[in-house]
């Protein structure tokens, strides 16, 4: 009776009295959904929807885009951000765990954890080149607004002309054209040769910033301001996540929500600037361009940036929704987390596009000249652009203080996903010394970082976005969606989330069921194979990769995937009985997957400790079966 009384009261909020502190106390909650939400849109709303999403959007016909923006969001986001999220709340767990509901499948849980860590090595690269880029700011006039003393020869906003003059022997020379201007001289519009030359943010960014090599081959030294702002940053996780959700949960408080704060200050003072408007239309007015829609890339790149925007298949979705309580209503917070990450993306191009459109009238150029991707966007024709506003130092560092807390939220979720699979491993021994372990993640994750932070460390970060943070993703969410739906069961995962969120109509499934089952496998399974046909090796600018970078590269794809079939294989040798026998048993949900918490394993999972299955407990809202 003990027993029953203090079991059903932690569970049941209607039972006697409401629970004191978390609904698990083995794994720690969410102190309020408040927490749990800003946190979501912190993780999903990152550095990508302020330099990629803008970009693409301009690329592809400008508003007409959205057309098959919100068209992917609703037939392969929403439905696997709802899945992967409704998944790890039901059986709070991390994405290896989440996974005894299809063993065989264990292995994706793994390639899930090994791409958040890849990722968080380089992510925190762009965070540390945002830290250096910050305190840089605090000078006036900013560095990078014109070729001052730390500059070369190769810093200028035109081109260096050239006449090619014949020699005395009949070979060919350059001489300058000033030079020649000098001699009373003229050169032929046929002999005049343009050599362009680098703009000095983007000058300022190659030489002063990152002091870059020449190629991957060169190594060059470790740039010291970049590896103590790598540092910086490493130590502002460790601080925020030392306790988990528990200190990550208030610190999401400020970095989920100032970017919106910034961003508006930036939308509001540039479409007050000349030119705005001319950047605006490029962006999505009237220049729009309905007949991209029909181009392949255009559905490919809107599915792929919806895709990845959302943090599907990062694990990180899974390991901060297994913290929710049970009853958590799962399907509204996709619901809200979905919108408002694609409508920030949206109401970032305005306050990006608006600055870029006022730097074109300066330039006298078009938008597409000044508008670039990338790492190009957020540390080249940005901080351009925000030079030339007056009291530039004001804007630069609102700026990137915005990318810092944009990358810092995202990073919390990434490393949440490594510290929730160990101590789902390891539970007991693990339970009380995570801040020791995520100290020492983090340590391991700084040095394993060093090398993005030598002269050829952007080499490294592309290198590793290329080949850790692509089309693997797509592998993974699509195994995802299979197991789940065709061999753990559709109608059964249904039933599950039932069991949180309450039994709902037939016709509310009816959209969910078609996407799951057909609509969303068949969209990942083309962008999969689009992405592989038209795969091309990565280049930096024009810079190419040498063969043992390239190769580097699928070495790190091939040990992110390899687990998959590694993991099955090793489960099917580990099973008993017949080979049919064993495939049956490995795709078979183990004994104690369910809930976490016996209170929540009803009838379909039985009750560990109750021999008598019919024991109900009467309370004022509902009969709890026992």
């Amino acid at each position: 009776v003990k027993w029953l009384y203090l079991h059903c009261a932690h569970c049941n909020p209607w039972f006697l009295s409401p629970p004191l502190g978390d609904e698990n106390a083995d794994r720690g909650n969410w102190n309020s959904k408040k927490e749990y939400l800003l946190s979501m849109i912190g993780y999903a709303v990152g550095l990508g929807n302020v330099w990629r999403f803008p970009y693409l959007t301009y690329k592809h016909g400008g508003g007409a885009f959205l057309i098959p923006y919100v068209i992917m969001l609703s037939v392969a986001g929403l439905p696997l951000f709802f899945m992967e999220s409704s998944l790890g709340q039901f059986c709070s767990q991390g994405p290896i765990n989440v996974w005894k509901a299809v063993p065989i499948f264990q292995g994706v849980g793994i390639t899930m954890m090994l791409v958040s860590t890849f990722v968080s090595i380089y992510y925190n690269v762009i965070i540390a080149y945002s830290i250096y880029y910050l305190f840089a700011s605090f000078q006036e006039p900013l560095p990078w607004s014109d070729c001052s003393n730390w500059s070369d020869m190769n810093c200028n906003i035109t081109a260096r002309e050239y006449c090619n003059m014949t020699a005395y022997n009949g070979s060919l020379m350059a001489v300058n054209t000033s030079m020649i201007a000098d001699g009373n001289q003229s050169c032929l519009e046929e002999f005049l040769a343009s050599v362009p030359l680098q703009s000095p943010s983007e000058r300022y960014w190659d030489v002063v910033a990152l002091q870059r090599t020449s190629s991957m081959d060169e190594t060059g030294p470790v740039v010291w301001h970049l590896a103590l702002c790598l540092l910086l940053g490493w130590i502002l996780i460790a601080a925020a996540l030392f306790k988990g959700i528990k200190s990550s949960g208030k610190v999401v408080y400020f970095t989920a929500t100032f970017p919106y704060a910034v961003l508006l200050i930036l939308l509001i003072r540039g479409v007050t600037l000349e030119g705005a408007r001319n950047g605006i239309e490029y962006y999505i007015g009237s220049q729009s361009n309905l007949t991209k829609l029909s181009e392949a890339e255009v559905w490919k790149d809107a599915a792929t940036q919806i895709f990845f925007s959302l943090s599907i298949a990062w694990g990180g979705l899974t390991a901060l929704a297994s913290y929710n309580k049970f009853h958590n209503n799962c399907y509204k917070d996709s619901i809200i987390v979905c919108i408002t990450n694609c409508s920030t993306s949206i109401f970032a191009g305005f306050a990006i596009f608006s600055i870029l459109g006022h730097m074109a009238h300066v330039y006298g150029k078009p938008v597409s000249e000044v508008a670039q991707a990338g790492f190009g966007l957020a540390f080249i024709a940005y901080p351009d652009a925000l030079s030339k506003l007056p009291i530039s130092p004001l804007w630069s560092i609102l700026f990137f203080f915005m990318l810092i807390t944009l990358g810092l939220d995202s990073q919390f979720a990434g490393i949440e996903v490594i510290t929730t699979c160990l101590q789902d491993a390891y539970p007991k021994v693990l339970k009380a010394k995570r801040g020791l372990i995520t100290v020492l993640i983090c340590i391991v994750l700084f040095l394993l970082g060093l090398p993005c932070v030598t002269g050829a460390g952007i080499y490294w970060v592309n290198l590793i976005d290329t080949f850790c943070a692509g089309w693997i993703l797509l592998v993974a969410g699509l195994l995802e969606v299979f197991g789940l739906s065709c061999i753990y069961g559709g109608n059964r995962f249904i039933k599950d989330i039932e069991m949180m969120i309450g039994t709902k109509h037939a016709l509310f499934w009816i959209w969910w069921r078609a996407c799951w089952f057909f609509i969303t496998p068949v969209v990942l399974l083309v962008i999969l194979g689009w992405s592989l046909y038209t795969f091309t090796a990565p280049t930096y600018g024009s810079v190419e990769y040498p063969q043992w970078g390239i190769a580097l590269g699928w070495c790190m794809t091939v040990f992110c995937l390899v687990w998959i079939p590694i993991v099955a294989v090793w489960k099917l040798v580990k099973a008993s009985g017949n080979p049919w026998q064993r495939l049956k048993s490995v795709c078979s949900p183990t004994k104690d997957w369910g809930p976490y918490l016996e209170c929540h394993r009803n009838e379909r999972y039985g009750q560990a400790g109750m021999n008598d299955a019919n024991v109900y407990v009467i309370s004022n809202k509902n009969s709890t079966r026992l």
